[in-house]
């Protein structure tokens, strides 16, 4: 792809947007940008410094000298290459409970606007065709039933060795669901010039073929509604 094409990937919990995107990113040539890898890596950086999170001035001081960036798959914290440092369960939760705070977020936005800016991107997320890429070329809802999500998750877990309840799992699913529909800032939403995807019915291959007929100009996109 010569030209600079923005994909934007927004669905609910489970319904394989990350497993979309990266597929797409390599049959494309351009970069999968990991917004969750990129809040591990704030993270690694708060742990390293000491910086309590709810502290808004050190958070601040701390923020306005970081810079997180991808390159060939791997992610950079100030330039240096992070991305076998940020997977240990520490950083995970401490990512989980600093995502929340609104600086941090307003941060991470600021930099993936800027990736957004510079090259060929694709990211997923809950709000990457509403706040993050609104100026993407290809924006897409990617969804499908909760029993499909459920079956898909509990499915994960029995590969895993992992027990686990289906009927938990789609409790589960439709209270996130709720929360990220709901939330304050930045909720899941559908937006006008995204097209929806119901992978419910669709292999992966398909979904990926559908979205990419899009893409590419194609007429063929049956499976997907036009919004």
């Amino acid at each position: 792809m010569n030209k600079i094409v923005r994909i934007a990937i927004d669905g609910p919990a489970g319904a394989g947007k990350s497993t979309i995107a990266k597929m797409l990113a390599s049959e494309l040539g351009i970069d999968y940008i990991d917004t969750g890898a990129m809040y591990r890596a704030i993270a690694l950086k708060l742990l390293r410094s000491g910086t309590d999170y709810s502290d808004e001035e050190a958070l601040a001081e701390l923020l306005a000298s970081t810079d997180v960036d991808f390159r060939g798959g791997k992610v950079f914290l100030d330039g240096e290459d992070v991305s076998s440092l940020i997977r240990t369960p520490e950083i995970s939760e401490l990512a989980s409970a600093s995502s929340t705070v609104l600086a941090i977020r307003e941060k991470l936005v600021e930099l993936q606007q800027a990736m957004g800016m510079r090259r060929s991107v694709i990211m997923d997320g809950r709000d990457i065709t509403t706040k993050v890429l609104p100026f993407a070329e290809h924006k897409f809802y990617l969804t499908a039933s909760v029993e499909e999500r459920a079956r898909r998750r509990a499915l994960e877990f029995a590969e895993k060795g992992l027990p686990c309840d289906i009927e938990q799992v789609k409790a589960d699913i439709e209270a996130r669901d709720y929360r990220d529909t709901h939330r304050k800032n930045s909720p899941l939403t559908i937006t006008e010039d995204s097209v929806v995807v119901d992978s419910t019915d669709l292999s992966i291959e398909e979904v990926l073929g559908v979205m990419k007929s899009y893409i590419e100009g194609g007429e063929d996109a049956s499976g997907a509604e036009a919004h």
